[in-house]
């Protein structure tokens, strides 16, 4: 007998949400960000972003790369996962059973050299705002990774606080949700918010902005 396949339980996206904001926003988000303590780059395109973070990475520390669409689409992941380049603390831990090592994955993925990853919105006044189910993270983004390099797409790109909320809730987490039941059979729920408005180390993170669009 054909087996039977579940469909997907598909909530409804605001498309807004996915259009690149504009040179003068990127610029204004940019500039915001700098006053607020993060390091920024602008990059042409997803490709460009990729090279600039290559060069941006040590190659004699751990890099943890966060679950995210922005880096899978960039290349970014397949970089520093699989090239062999990069101390990846996701590559060391391929064939560990990650249930029964579940204190030893916490640990180790809160608290890498470098964590790489992406946001789900940035606001004009340089706040970067993120959502997660499990909040795994959240921990090395605001403060247990020594460094944060964050790949963020012109979509994201918001005018404030509220708007970033609401893009998340009508545009970044029905995407993932659909991407949580392709991929692992259940749910996603926004849970945790991170709202992450200053860095107060110097150096420490770091915002690859890309004048085009990637990941949701």
């Amino acid at each position: 007998m054909p087996q039977e396949h579940s469909v997907p339980d598909v909530l409804p996206v605001d498309g807004a949400f996915a259009r690149p904001a504009p040179e003068a926003d990127l610029q204004s988000a940019a500039e915001a960000l700098r006053s607020n303590g993060f390091t920024v780059s602008l990059a042409d395109t997803p490709a460009d972003a990729r090279a600039l973070v290559a060069g941006l990475l040590p190659t004699d520390r751990s890099v943890l790369t966060a679950t995210s669409e922005t880096l899978r689409e960039s290349g970014i992941a397949e970089d520093v996962d699989a090239s062999g380049r990069f101390r990846s603390v996701r590559a060391a831990q391929a064939d560990w059973d990650l249930a029964a090592r579940a204190d030893e994955v916490r640990v180790t993925r809160s608290a890498p050299d470098v964590v790489v990853g992406s946001v789900h919105a940035v606001t004009l006044d340089g706040t970067l705002v993120v959502a997660s189910a499990s909040g795994s993270q959240l921990a090395p983004y605001a403060s247990g990774a020594a460094r944060a390099v964050f790949v963020v797409g012109a979509q994201k790109v918001v005018a404030d606080l509220p708007t970033a909320l609401r893009r998340i809730e009508t545009y970044s987490y029905p995407k993932e949700d659909l991407r949580a039941q392709s991929a692992y059979g259940a749910r996603s729920v926004v849970a945790k918010v991170l709202v992450y408005g200053r860095e107060v180390f110097p150096g420490r993170a770091t915002v690859v902005l890309v004048r085009q669009a990637v990941g949701f």
